[in-house]
């Protein structure tokens, strides 16, 4: 059991450790005239890794434990945030992935003795929305850029004005930033699913914890 759970803290801390990086970083790429800079990060492509290492834990381990595995991937991930990351994306980080996460066990446990995709998908879902919400106004809005300057650094705010989705009308480049992030985590929240059902179906089922 302590084996499984350290292996769980490991894959938590490493999925949202990159990812405080890759959220730092457009994706430098135009489609059809359009700057997917404008709408997404890297970020955007790793972090729903986390939910189905938290689903995952869920399943195999419960509501509880997966909770211990939650706090502390939170803070092993802070720990690495803070030196990997700014003050602000690590704060940012750390309080979007903690009520997130603890609202995706809350919901996949309600859910667990339904369909086999509901609790995945449907705690993906919301969690993924508080996520998004949370990580975006704390690390990219104006309306925080007090936590750069508490911390002697210039405003990292993303303010600017930019389309929608790189086709909409002008919004701050964050907002556009925030949703082409929760429409990317929608996506992934459905792929994940494949791989979800293959591990509990293949591994989770043949240990004595997994329900």
């Amino acid at each position: 059991m302590l084996s499984r759970l350290l292996v769980a803290l490991a894959a938590m801390a490493a999925v949202v450790a990159a990812s405080n990086i890759l959220v730092q970083y457009p994706v430098d790429l135009t489609l059809a005239g359009v700057h997917i800079g404008d709408i997404l990060t890297w970020g955007a492509f790793t972090y729903p890794v986390a939910f189905l290492v938290t689903d995952l834990s869920n399943r195999a381990f419960g509501p509880q434990k997966t909770r211990l595995v939650v706090l502390s991937g939170f803070v092993v991930a802070v720990i690495l945030s803070i030196w990997l990351a700014t003050p602000r994306i690590a704060i940012a980080s750390g309080s979007a992935f903690l009520v997130a996460q603890l609202l995706d066990v809350s919901i996949f446990h309600r859910l667990r003795h339904g369909p086999w995709w509901h609790a995945p998908m449907f705690s993906s879902l919301f969690s993924s929305a508080l996520d998004t919400a949370i990580f975006f106004s704390l690390a990219m809005a104006p309306a925080f850029a007090g936590i750069d300057a508490y911390f002697g650094m210039e405003d990292s705010s993303l303010a600017f004005p930019a389309p929608l989705l790189g086709i909409g009308q002008e919004v701050e480049l964050w907002q556009s930033l925030a949703l082409g992030d929760f429409l990317v985590k929608l996506i992934m929240a459905v792929l994940m699913l494949a791989p979800y059902k293959t591990i509990r179906d293949l591994v989770l089922r043949r240990l004595p914890a997994a329900a």
